[in-house]
């Protein structure tokens, strides 16, 4: 665990790869950029797990941003999460200390919360009480050099049951979504 020079534990852990994420990011031409292909790319997640969220997430050293998202509301307006899930929209942009998105990155797996209030870690995480954020599951986008550029998520303001299937779903388009981003690399696509 990691703690600041007064004593306390952070949450949110430290990602070394950041800056270099950021730099292969831009290189792909994907940086805080929003791509129709992942906007379809978060539809038919959300539609494969029966999440009422999901999202494609690059994460920087300071935020997230949420490339491809998929809402209930087909909302993809507004600039933070928090902001927008007061006004019934989900926005583009999230805090980097906010969600779980940021452990996948780091740990390099897939994290499966079937209730996140049932891990002290990550019930304290500001999603929860500000937005309702009560289950989550999601994987990380591994690129062709190794970096992890993000993570495929999906949320849901009720406790789920993801299971064995909803893991192996969500490892699956990670993998998915990597391929993807080759082949637009590559101009296949």
């Amino acid at each position: 665990m990691t703690y600041d020079r007064i004593g306390h534990l952070l949450l949110t852990p430290v990602d070394k790869e950041a800056p270099a994420r950021v730099q292969r990011l831009l290189q792909l031409g994907i940086a805080h950029c929003v791509v129709p292909a992942f906007d379809n790319f978060a539809d038919r997640l959300a539609e494969v797990t029966g999440a009422p969220y999901s999202m494609v997430n690059f994460i920087d050293e300071n935020r997230q941003f949420f490339a491809g998202l998929h809402t209930p509301a087909g909302t993809h307006g507004g600039t933070d999460l928090g902001t927008a899930a007061a006004t019934g929209r989900i926005g583009r942009f999230l805090a980097r200390d906010h969600g779980y998105c940021p452990h996948v990155v780091v740990r390099r797996k897939a994290l499966v919360l079937e209730d996140v209030c049932d891990y002290p870690r990550f019930a304290g995480n500001p999603v929860v009480d500000e937005i309702g954020i009560r289950s989550y599951m999601g994987a990380p986008v591994i690129d062709r050099t190794g970096l992890v550029l993000g993570t495929v998520c999906v949320v849901d303001t009720e406790p789920r049951q993801w299971g064995r299937a909803g893991l192996e779903t969500i490892k699956a388009m990670a993998a998915e979504l990597a391929e993807m981003i080759r082949r637009r690399e590559d101009g296949l696509i």
